[in-house]
């Protein structure tokens, strides 16, 4: 699996519509509204590295209302919730 996150800057008066919009693309598994400097972030998961330029150019970058994007690519996933369940595998 082949995460990526897109930075998104939105028309100010169409982030909820954009937002909506985006998390009935296939690929996008989470779209978070964030503070700072972005207004949105989407969460792109994909089986294979050559289906990100078709979610993310092709669909994410053609949705109305989006006036830049900055993508990256994730290389490792650190989560608490990994550890704790890798840590449980062994108790009995």
């Amino acid at each position: 699996m082949v995460t990526a996150l897109v930075l998104i800057n939105t028309l100010v008066d169409r982030i909820d519509e954009v937002a909506q919009q985006l998390t009935d693309l296939d690929g996008v598994s989470e779209v978070y509204s964030v503070a700072g400097d972005v207004d949105l972030v989407a969460i792109v998961r994909v089986p294979e590295h050559d289906q990100l330029a078709e979610v993310i150019a092709g669909r994410i970058n053609k949705t109305a209302g989006i006036v830049d994007t900055r993508t990256m690519i994730a290389f490792q996933a650190y989560s608490r919730h990994d550890l704790e369940a890798a840590f449980s595998l062994g108790s009995a």
